[in-house]
């Protein structure tokens, strides 16, 4: 499995090393969700981090502000364009005729209407020869030069050269990305489907390559616009790319190599075996708002002390953002969208309401406390899955703090203290757990007992034959990998059933009073707009087998809450009746609550 180098880019890219659990592709649905919940974390956290603008630099001693600058490429200039392709990241080798890659001349700065397809752009394709570095993870440039027409780009050139009529960037166009190798194994026999190759290369190399990886086309873009920037003040990302003259002001054309587009699956690896590497470079004029778009988007992230992990964005993401612009239909993209942002907005209501409901919660007349206890367990099997697996950091901190939210309903369901008489080892106090009681003096304790037990029953053989089928037909890294995978995949498969015990104590205590219904009504909404996307768009049966078992145990809820209704002929502790209420001369006390569960 290859995945990508923070900071020298690319993702994953190679085909598969070794046989392994099968994991869903990722779906547009999935990913602008991801993406939307990652815009959010983003926010949040640069907003409490948020640095004053840089003050403007002074023009001179008197410390006035510099004034606007131009373009030092006037609308309609005549152009010529050099492109070299070199080993070195600094070129001085200008007589050297094979390092020129491409030469066009009397180009127009600015224009959108020339070119073989009217619209300013120019495509030319060769073959790069590479040297023995280069196959053995060398790096190669691109260095391109624009002139005035009439210059040349050669400083060494004086009657040619002119600092002012040439502008000039270079960049890496390799891109190397690191191939993991996780060495698994049959626990019980020790055999392996993995490729015998790529084992000795994990001994040879290590568990971590870094490989360099080619893709065929780029383009350079040349933004048109002649907006008069002042020196210090142009906003970040921008700035990057603003270069100014030390000593006229004026900035210089706006170069910009534009990859956007390619997406990874079209990167292959360099190896001995490739003595010429094939390359399409294009030529475009660009606008102003359309390049920062693309400047915003290829921008490293300010957060770089979190470390690369954070940013090691899975590129299958990525590119199933891009495929979703390029073949999704745009009405189609438009309600993905849409639905995207009320399913967050749903999201994050539902968890506000469950904070606030366990929050004001006095009494658990009602509520499942094994339930709880179970769901710290799930939360924490899930967070040691994918720290075993090196999932994104973000979605590492998601399942942390929800891990955190189980604990503290903890806290609100039973009576937590420390021991400090009975401490462990001597040293550190023993945390003791009481059942509060108002759970010990319902009925609620009685059921939620008998629906566990009656739930072991069929949990403890689902879990033994879920681990022999794991240790007999899958391959682990180990045997905690193996207890955490058959774990994390039980759960997976059959963790609704856990939400069986609430309704066996609705069932005996006939009232749904003492549910948390607007949490459930919002994670209701979000399932069925599941449903929706699974159907929609293409993904694994068992994702939307699971959709739909979600919604008939939220059915059931539903069914409950319309036969256990308010029994309005019931007398409170005040002597008074829910009929009494629709009647003017039996005034109720404000404090009667009428929703109270029934007997």
């Amino acid at each position: 499995q290859v995945t990508s180098n923070g900071s020298a880019g690319g993702g994953e890219g190679a085909a598969e090393t070794q046989r392994q659990q099968q994991q869903p592709a990722p779906n547009a649905w999935q990913v602008i969700k991801g993406v939307l919940f990652r815009i959010f974390i983003i926010w949040a956290i640069s907003s409490w981090f948020r640095r004053a603008p840089a003050p403007q630099e002074p023009n001179s001693s008197g410390g006035a502000p510099r004034a606007p600058s131009r373009n030092l490429f006037p609308k309609d200039t005549l152009m010529d364009l050099y492109v070299y392709i070199s080993e070195h990241e600094h070129f001085t080798e200008f007589n050297v005729s094979s390092a020129l890659f491409w030469q066009k001349r009397d180009l127009v700065y600015g224009d959108w209407t020339s070119g073989d397809n009217a619209d300013g752009c120019y495509e030319h394709y060769g073959e790069v020869d590479i040297s023995q570095s280069v196959q053995q993870n060398g790096s190669i440039y691109v260095h391109v030069y624009f002139t005035k027409s009439g210059f040349h780009p050669d400083p060494r050139q004086k009657n040619l050269y002119r600092r002012l009529a040439t502008v000039h960037t270079s960049r890496m166009i390799n891109k190397y990305k690191r191939r993991r190798f996780q060495k698994t194994k049959n626990l019980l026999t020790g055999e392996t489907e993995a490729d015998p190759e790529m084992i000795k290369r994990a001994e040879d190399f290590g568990p971590v390559e870094v490989i360099s990886h080619w893709h065929p086309n780029l383009t350079i873009n040349m933004v048109d616009d002649h907006t008069p920037w002042v020196r210090g003040s142009v906003p970040p990302p921008l700035d990057q790319y603003v270069k100014f003259d030390a000593i006229s002001g004026d900035y210089f054309p706006i170069l910009y190599f534009n990859d956007y587009w390619n997406l990874q699956k079209d990167y292959f690896p360099i190896n001995e075996s490739l003595q010429r590497l094939p390359f399409r470079l294009s030529f475009c004029p660009l606008s102003l708002w359309r390049w920062q778009l693309y400047a915003a988007q290829s921008s490293k992230s300010p957060w770089n002390f979190l470390g690369e992990d954070l940013y090691e964005q899975s590129d299958e993401e990525q590119d199933s953002v891009k495929v979703a612009l390029l073949e999704t239909n745009p009405y189609l993209l438009a309600l993905t969208i849409i639905v995207s942002i009320v399913h967050s907005i749903f999201e994050f209501l539902a968890f506000k309401n469950d904070i606030q409901f366990w929050n004001s919660r006095q009494s658990l007349e009602g509520l499942s406390v094994r339930s709880v206890f179970f769901g710290v367990f799930q939360s924490l099997v899930v967070l040691l899955y994918i720290l075993d697996n090196e999932t994104n950091f973000v979605v590492q901190v998601s399942v942390f703090i929800g891990l955190l939210i189980d604990l503290w309903k903890i806290t609100k369901v039973m009576d937590v203290r420390l021991d400090r008489e009975n401490k462990v080892a001597g040293v550190f106090p023993r945390v003791t757990f009481k059942d509060k009681s108002t759970y010990i003096e319902s009925s609620t304790k009685v059921y939620d007992d008998m629906a566990f037990r009656y739930l072991s029953w069929i949990l403890f053989p689902l879990l033994g034959c879920y681990a022999v089928y794991s240790l007999l037909y899958l391959e682990h890294k180990g045997w905690y990998s193996w207890v955490l995978s058959m774990l994390y995949g039980f759960l997976l498969t059959f963790g609704f059933i856990t939400m069986t015990p609430q309704l066996f104590i609705n069932y005996k205590l006939k009232s749904v009073a003492h549910l948390p219904w607007r949490m459930l009504t919002y994670k209701a909404l979000n399932t069925f707009i599941d449903d929706l996307f699974a159907f929609v768009i293409k993904m694994p049966m068992m994702y939307r087998i699971g959709c739909l078992r979600d919604d008939v145990v939220f059915f059931i809820y539903l069914y409950q809450r319309w036969i256990y209704r308010v029994d309005l002929t019931r007398v409170n502790e005040f002597g008074v009746s829910g009929e009494a209420q629709v009647s003017p001369r039996a005034p109720l006390p404000t404090s009667d609550p009428l929703m109270a569960p029934l007997p």
